[in-house]
């Protein structure tokens, strides 16, 4: 009698015991569930953010200036209306030690190399009445839009868009993009098409007078663009990944005392 109720106890021990380990093994599971369901969102945030980031500073190489501060070597202008204009200025000239867009007449001012895989820093700031301008990544052909903007892709300084893309002869792709360049059936890169992409975050300029930071960087067929260390557009599929920078005359003045350009390794 003893024996059997030792063994009815040693069955019901052991039974308590089996159901006590699946209970572990199956909280032990559950934590771990959700552990990794943590690091996955932790990873997709931090894939994010180097997304956003400018490339790490090991893909730099050395900088140097675009603009040496005394006269525009480097640089050529194209200004449709000489054409016809012998006594049309040239809308670009160096003031105080800066390269300054005069507005008018419209032409631009253009590198003579060509870039590939680079990050560009401007600093600029509308001298007088603020109104458009832009700098132009990719450019190639000369006045395939309205018989005056290279084939380019822009990047908008106008005052409170800065940061907008204009796709002149050459086309980019952003995320949501119908709600911020339209109706997909006007799309398009020549006259009469939408082909401004409106920027992520208006509001990132500085008050007017003051220098604002742009930092372009181009690799392969991506652009991101940061306004005052803010995030402001992100395009990919350019249909370019190099080409010539210039700079616009496009109605207002414009100052610029820092232009300088970093290759991407």
């Amino acid at each position: 009698m003893w024996r059997l109720e030792k063994s009815s106890t040693d069955g019901i021990r052991g039974r308590w015991q089996k159901a006590n380990n699946s209970s572990n093994l199956f909280s032990c599971i559950f934590v771990i569930a959700a552990i990794l369901q943590l690091a996955f969102l932790a990873m997709k945030k931090v894939v994010l953010i180097l997304l956003l980031l400018p490339a790490s500073l090991s893909a730099y190489t050395q900088s140097h200036s675009l603009f040496n501060g005394k006269d525009l070597s480097g640089w050529h202008a194209d200004v449709p209306e000489k054409d016809t204009n012998d006594s049309a200025k040239i809308p670009f000239v160096v003031r105080n030690n800066l390269l300054v867009s005069l507005g008018t007449p419209g032409g631009h001012l253009i590198t003579d190399e060509i870039y590939q895989n680079f990050r560009l820093e401007v600093e600029y700031r509308f001298a007088g009445e603020p109104g458009n301008c832009g700098v132009l990544v990719f450019a190639s052909t000369p006045r395939v839009l309205y018989k005056m903007f290279p084939k380019s892709i822009e990047v908008q300084l106008m005052h409170q868009h800065a940061g907008d893309f204009w796709c002149i002869g050459e086309n980019i792709t952003v995320p949501d993009m119908e709600s911020r360049r339209g109706p997909k059936a006007n799309w398009g890169v020549t006259e009469g098409k939408e082909r401004r992409i409106k920027n992520l975050t208006d509001g990132s300029e500085n008050p007017l007078g003051e220098w604002n930071t742009m930092i372009i960087e181009c690799a392969g067929n991506t652009i991101k663009v940061w306004v005052n260390k803010n995030l402001v557009n992100y395009g990919f599929n350019a249909t370019a990944q190099k080409g010539n920078i210039a700079l616009q005359a496009e109605g207002s003045e414009v100052e610029f005392k820092k232009i300088v350009l970093t290759k991407l390794k």
